[in-house]
């Protein structure tokens, strides 16, 4: 995954890399439309919202 990304690109890894469904409705539903800076920050909004 190339940072920065979106919402989208990372929704868009996680498909690539076979996500379950439940980890891509996640995602869509709980990330907010900023800009991921990094991986810890993708796994920081993951966090809230798990």
């Amino acid at each position: 995954m190339d940072y920065p990304a979106g919402k989208q690109e990372i929704v868009a890894q996680a498909r690539k890399n076979n996500a379950p469904q439940d980890v891509i409705t996640a995602i869509e539903g709980g990330f907010s439309d900023r800009t991921y800076r990094s991986a810890a920050d993708v796994s920081t909004e993951f966090g809230k919202v798990r």
